[in-house]
């Protein structure tokens, strides 16, 4: 995925792709070992508050997350060191937030 703005250009690559790519990327900031969380249900741009809500769960429990949203789905960049306990947080939650 590729995200540019004004200020700056942001890759999300796998590790085979950053291999690939990073002779040409000298002078990039780099962070790794993320996990890529997809909400597999498709939200209408009439529901309010889900990723809020969701961000709210995970930052209560002290989880720092990256907010990806498709046309239709919403996606969390979390640290891997992170996953286990983000998943269990938000598994408490399920019932809530589906």
């Amino acid at each position: 995925m590729v995200f540019s703005d004004a200020h700056e250009v942001t890759l999300l690559l796998d590790e085979i792709d950053w291999r690939t790519i990073r002779h040409a990327a000298r002078d990039a900031q780099v962070e790794g070992a993320f996990r890529l969380l997809t909400f597999d249900i498709v939200l209408g741009w009439d529901v309010v508050g889900f990723l809020a809500r969701v961000t709210q769960i995970l930052a209560e429990a002290g989880i720092s997350v990256g907010a990806l949203s498709a046309f239709s789905r919403d996606h969390l960049l979390i640290k891997q060191e992170d996953l286990g306990k983000a998943l269990q947080v938000l598994g408490e939650h399920v019932a809530e937030l589906c």
